[in-house]
This record gives C-alpha cells, structure tokens and sequence, in this order.
C-alpha cells in the first residue's frame, strides 16, 4: 500500500523524480528566505516581487520562447529593476514603500499578461502563471540546484547581520555600514528564488512556497534556526504531499503543493506549541516559588 501510493510513482516516472528534486531544491533555497521575509515582515512584499518578474520573463519569452536562459534574465532583470524603483521613489518622495511596491508590481503584473496573452497562446499563459513542475528537464534542474546552493551559501555569509536587522535595524545602521549592503543581497536573493520558483510553481505560485512553509514554522519554533529547519521540512513534505495528490487525481501539480503548505499552516496556528491556538488557550502553570 505504502509503496503504490507514495514510492511507485517516483520510482516509476522519471517525470516525478525531476519534479521532486526541483521541488526539494526550491523548499531548501526559498524557504529559508521565506522565514526572513516573515520576519522582517516583508511577506506581501515577496508576493509583489513574484509579480514583479513577469514582464521580464515574457520579454524573455518574446525574445527566445520558451528558453530557460532567456527567461530567467528577464526575470532577474525586472525583479531586480523594480525592487530598486520602489526603493528610489520612497527615498525621493513621499510615498512609503509598501504604497510604491504595489504601484510597481500591479503596473508589472498587468504588462507581463498583456506581452504573454497578445503574443503566445493560452498554454503559454498558463505555463507562466501557474509553471510546470511536471515537465522540469535537466537545464531547469541545474539552474534551480545552483539557485539554491548559492542562496544558502549567501545566507550563511549574511545570517548574523540579518537577523540583527530583524530584531533591531536601526541599532544595525549604528554600529554596522552592512545595513544597506545586507538589504540589497536579501532582495538580490528574494528575486533569485522567486525566478527559481517561476519555472517550477509560475509567478502566482512561486511565493507561496516562500511564506506557507515559514508562517507554518514560526508556530513550532522558536529560534532563527530552528524556524528555518522547520520551514524546510514542511515545504518538503508538502511538495511530496502535493506531487502525490497531483499523480494520483490529476490535479495541477503547483496548486496542490501550495494547498499542502496551506493545511500544514493551518494545523500549525491550531496545534503548534509556540502560540498557536490551543497553546494560547490552556491554561498557564504558575511558576515556582
């Protein structure tokens, strides 16, 4: 039984062991940066980032179809373009980033459509949107493995400035002239993974394997560590949930793993000892005197 429902597929087609690998790729790269995200509380901000790339990739797509090369440029490029727009219109009017962030990812989100519905097909659309996890080749497999060891590489140079700048930027800012350079590599890396998540989950997808697995951790534990530790895990279980769902019932396979990730965040804010809701609820013992 074990081995129909969960082995046998991944055993048996190919197509499902590149999807999980690229899905585990994506759970250890992105999530960490998730829980960041999170604690920074940046989290909208991941979304409209994830938006953000999309026009860059339909240029991408425009230029060269459905490259991976061509794509993954045109999403880093926009990406990174309007997360340094929105940061410059805050310094230089009166605008708050958050306002100037959802300027540009809505103006970003609408034109990437326009370029993709006016020029390619509806699958084409749909490939973008929504990604193609069960149709990963080796070329998108190497990028997102890359992706992945570079970011958790770059997070263990910056963790200690980063989680300083979560629990106090501005003592960061006073002691440290890293504030700014952290900043940037943090948004350098968002815009990475989310590129990353793109081929695999599509623009509307990719975040949520950013922030469900993280959001869900953040109620198990109560470290930096073992936050990130916890958002792994679920973000892997819950692409192993997701693909299974998918093989066994023809579901979208992007959907049904961010579905996962959502019930696992669910029974997290209900059941996880580190304020969820049942711990909120039961009573405290006194402590001894």
């Amino acid at each position: 039984m074990i081995w129909e429902t969960v082995l046998q597929p991944f055993a048996d087609f190919g197509f499902m062991r590149r999807a999980l690998l690229g899905c585990i790729a994506i759970s250890v790269g992105a999530t960490p940066v998730g829980v960041f995200l999170m604690l920074r509380r940046m989290s909208l901000t991941g979304d409209a980032m994830a938006h953000a790339i999309l026009p860059g990739a339909a240029v991408g797509y425009l230029v060269a179809g459905l490259s991976l090369g061509a794509m993954t440029v045109g999403g880093l490029i926009a990406g990174m373009a309007v997360a340094l727009l929105s940061g410059l219109v805050t310094r230089v009017t009166a605008l708050r980033e958050d306002a100037s962030l959802a300027a540009f990812y809505l103006i970003s989100l609408a034109l990437g459509v326009l370029i993709v519905s006016t020029r390619g097909s509806n699958v084409d659309l749909m490939h973008v949107l929504f990604g193609t996890v069960l149709a990963l080749d080796d070329a998108a497999l190497i990028l997102l493995c890359s992706i992945a060891s570079v970011s958790l590489l770059t997070l263990a140079l910056v963790f200690r400035p980063l989680v300083l700048e979560c629990a106090d930027p501005q003592f960061l800012r006073s002691v440290s002239t890293l504030s700014a350079l952290t900043h940037f590599v943090f948004l350098a890396l968002v815009v990475a993974n989310l590129v990353a998540g793109f081929h695999a989950l599509g623009t509307l997808m990719a975040v949520g394997i950013m922030i469900l697995p993280a959001a869900a951790a953040r109620f198990w534990a109560e470290t930096v560590g073992g936050m990130v530790f916890g958002a792994v895990v679920v973000a892997m279980l819950s692409s192993v949930a997701g693909l299974l769902l998918s093989y066994h019932y023809s579901l979208p396979s992007g959907p049904a793993i961010i579905l996962v990730a959502g019930v696992a965040y669910g029974l997290s804010l209900v059941l996880g000892p580190v304020g969820g809701i049942v711990a909120q609820a039961l009573p405290r013992r006194p402590l001894n005197t």
